[in-house]
């Protein structure tokens, strides 16, 4: 039953948002997501850190979500090593050979038995030029945890854990994202790394004060009424993050790069929360953080890594094809961590 009303939240919200930016064009869905990057999704935190449980082994979570990054990202690279270069191989070698029998063309006719694959064969599935290996390994690498993050740990465990939820999504994501994120677009973009520019991008995140404000507020009494209304503000948030979900959602409309996206979304949302995951059992770390945690590393690509792949000139396609494929698949694995991980 939990599962059934977390789904029809989910759906529906996120439907509300698809349709509604299709039918009312006036809604942008940059202005909604402006919003909810500046006042919003602070004025969320504030609300929900007074309710969290801050006790016990916290520091786990930002710690879980870097070796989730780089795991993603070591699986991604491997993955890029092992059928990139054989593709890219396979197309260098394609193209001497036609060199060479271009050559001797007027003298003879090009033997059918030594034939090699052109540069015009279709490589979509295998070949990897480096804007595609950058967006490739960020969809690996950091998930959207703030957005969709949020709203399905505060759905499946609750107010007292968001805590492990908010500081994986801050000192691992967003660190994640415009931190080592921001370093590989530079290197497989065509973007110039701005040291000073990433460091103010990560300095005036709003999360990131509003999370120290939060902890601070944390302490001061308020009277019923109030910590009632800030509540309400929370969750109203987070409905507000679903609907932007579904408008931004509408707006994606590339499938080409499907089988590429299937990979990097494989790596992200399976393999990566299911051995970390796994680790954390062996380890002895159960119940509700560690749902927790695998819940954050199994989301979909963040939007950070569409905005990152635009600034630096990436695969803008695989980029959206992964948005669009990882938050719709996120319906199918959601049971599967309820099912291994969940509260019993």
């Amino acid at each position: 039953m939990q599962l059934l009303i977390l789904y029809a939240q989910l759906i529906g919200l996120v439907l509300l948002g698809f349709f509604a930016s299709s039918k009312i064009p006036q809604l942008s869905p940059h202005t909604l997501g402006q919003f909810l990057f500046w006042i919003g999704v602070p004025i969320s935190i504030i609300a929900f850190l007074r309710q969290a449980d801050l006790s016990g082994a916290i520091w786990i979570a930002p710690i879980c979500a870097w070796i989730a990054i780089l795991l993603g990202a070591g699986l991604a690279w491997g993955w890029i090593q092992f059928f990139g270069n054989r593709a890219q191989g396979a197309g260098s070698r394609g193209k001497r050979a036609e060199e060479q029998r271009g050559r001797g063309a007027e003298e003879r006719q090009p033997s059918t038995v030594n034939q090699l694959p052109t540069t015009n064969y279709p490589l979509s599935t295998t070949h990897y030029p480096l804007p595609t290996q950058g967006s490739f390994l960020l969809a690996a690498m950091v998930g959207n945890t703030g957005y969709i993050g949020f709203p399905v740990a505060l759905a499946v465990v609750g107010t007292q854990y968001f805590g492990w939820t908010l500081f994986y999504d801050l000192l691992g994501s967003t660190l994640g994202s415009y931190g080592l994120g921001v370093v590989l677009a530079a290197r497989f973009g065509k973007g110039v790394s701005d040291r000073t520019s990433l460091i103010q991008a990560i300095l005036v995140n709003p999360a990131l004060w509003s999370m120290g404000f939060g902890l601070l507020f944390r302490q001061v009494a308020l009277p019923a009424l109030a910590e009632s209304i800030l509540s309400s503000l929370g969750w109203s948030v987070v409905a507000l993050s679903l609907v932007l979900i579904g408008m931004r959602l509408q707006h994606l409309k590339s499938w080409r790069n499907l089988p590429k996206a299937a990979v990097s979304l494989t790596i992200k949302m399976l393999i990566v929360p299911l051995v970390v995951g796994s680790v954390l059992s062996l380890c002895g770390f159960t119940g509700a953080p560690q749902l927790a945690i695998v819940l954050q590393m199994a989301m979909p690509p963040a939007f950070a890594t569409l905005v990152i792949a635009e600034a630096y000139d990436l695969d803008r396609d695989l980029a959206v094809t992964a948005l669009a494929l990882g938050s719709a698949s996120l319906l199918l694995t959601l049971p599967l961590w309820l099912w291994l991980f969940g509260v019993r």
